[in-house]
């Protein structure tokens, strides 16, 4: 067993890419072993601990994500079926020309991914993208680049997602500014990473719709040529995504409120909130509306009815299987003391500080895969230093959120949610997902520092 976390981070690469390009054993299966690998590798896990670890990385990640991704396969399948989402995708088209539809896309991404958590945007959209692409018969790789990279850089830039606000609150950044500044960064980075680079990759790979969620290619193409008369009006067919984000906004909303003031943390609002609030009730709920019009628009019985919903349930398992392993090799990853590692050696470099801060949330992520805790963990690195800055602090927190976006790998339990909800094969994802969280990261830097240059804020 080795006590050097860059050693064990080493193992566990060649180990992951062995078993999952190479060999090509199935995802859940070889992310189970790389994350043994890396605990047999590691002297911070006793050796007899690795299983017990190994479990509780899966449960935990489970924990998060579970109940949200079945739920999401319902609302996939069932807004698929019964045509809510090519309602959707109609009206969206019906305010830009069918060339730039991809732009409707990214706004919604962009606005949902405040409030809400960007792989419960992703759940929501990634339907939509699927019947966008049945109808212009091209461009699938535009749609999924555009709403991933307005959603994760809303995700990585703007409160009051968790992100952003987490960091602003640990170096006491006024969250006004911190807005102002992130939608500021976000527009330039989503035009260079969600259409410049959306563009280029479309023009190179053509990705074709394949079954996911229990949705098959070939109802998908046959719910495009459907007349609108026949399918659900606009209300009933967005009611699921409205649903989810209300209900999600709704507890954002009221910690806001507590935060200033206007409520008590504790009391019958924040109670409440919290709980219909919660991503799976507010999904579960999302996702009893999209099968109740399922039911409704397709006269079907009620047993074909429950068949087609645990059709997408066993769908569903296995992508909250794959997408949990993919948490349990990063948190594996995490435990070896990559993180803490990495920290401390870049911290004493003397590189400028918002450099630092992109360094080292960027070498975080790569490692460890989880983006809060590279962020969480560089802001409280920097905290300490930002009386040493000669711009507002609020830059900081958006190079640290820069680099905890960047390179979206294995290891990073989004990774397998893009790949999976996306019906996208390994390469794929990373040409479209990892190349974009890549290319954000750095624009973001990018912006972030030209911007301080000429407005310093201080």
């Amino acid at each position: 067993m080795f006590e050097n976390p860059v050693i064990v981070f080493g193992i566990g690469l060649v180990a992951v890419v062995a078993l999952l390009v190479w060999l090509r054993i199935p995802a859940f299966i070889g992310l189970v072993i790389a994350t043994l690998v890396v605990g047999a590798a590691t002297a911070e896990v006793p050796l007899n601990e690795v299983p017990a670890e190994t479990a509780a990385g899966f449960g935990e990640t489970m924990t998060g994500v579970g109940i949200p991704i079945l739920m999401a396969a319902v609302i996939g399948k069932t807004m698929m079926e019964s045509g809510a989402a090519e309602r959707i995708v109609r009206w969206f088209q019906s305010f830009t020309s069918e060339e730039r539809s991809y732009l409707s896309l990214g706004g919604a991404s962009g606005v949902l991914a405040i409030p809400v958590f960007f792989d419960n945007v992703f759940f929501l959209l990634a339907p939509l993208a699927r019947s966008m692409r049945a109808r212009t018969g091209r461009d699938y790789a535009l749609f999924i680049t555009i709403v991933g990279a307005a959603g994760v850089t809303a995700h990585g830039f703007v409160p009051p997602t968790p992100g952003p606000l987490a960091v602003a609150l640990e170096l006491g950044v006024d969250l006004g500014y911190t807005m102002l500044v992130g939608i500021v960064v976000a527009i330039p980075t989503v035009f260079v990473s969600g259409v410049l680079y959306g563009k280029w990759i479309n023009s190179r790979i053509e990705v074709p719709l394949r079954e996911t969620m229990g949705s098959s290619v070939e109802r998908v193409e046959e719910l495009a040529d459907r007349p609108t008369s026949a399918l659900p009006g606009m209300v009933e067919a967005s009611l699921p995504i409205l649903l989810a984000v209300v209900l999600i906004a709704s507890n954002t909303t009221v910690d806001s409120l507590i935060d200033a003031g206007f409520l008590v943390e504790g009391g019958t609002a924040d109670v409440t909130a919290s709980f219909v609030g919660d991503a799976n009730i507010a999904l579960t709920a999302a996702a009893l509306a999209a099968a109740a019009t399922y039911l409704r628009t397709e006269a079907i019985d009620r047993d074909t009815w429950s068949d087609e919903l645990v059709d997408s349930l066993q769908s569903g398992g296995h992508i909250a299987a794959i997408t949990a392993a993919g948490g349990a090799f990063g948190a594996m990853l995490a435990a070896s003391g990559i993180g803490d590692y990495i920290a401390t050696a870049l911290e004493g470099l003397g590189i400028p500080l918002l450099v630092a801060g992109f360094v080292i949330a960027a070498t975080i992520r790569i490692a460890q895969g989880s983006a809060t805790v590279a962020l969480l963990t560089t802001a409280g690195i920097m905290a300490p230093l930002i009386g040493d800055l000669s711009v507002n602090p609020v830059y900081l927190v958006m190079t640290i959120g820069s680099g905890g976006t960047i390179f979206s790998w294995y290891n990073d339990s989004g990774f397998w949610i893009v790949k999976e909800i996306g019906g996208l094969t390994q390469e794929e994802t990373f040409k479209i997902w990892t190349a974009l969280t890549t290319i954000v990261a750095i624009t973001g830097f990018v912006v972030t520092m030209v911007v301080s240059t000429v407005f310093p804020l201080a």
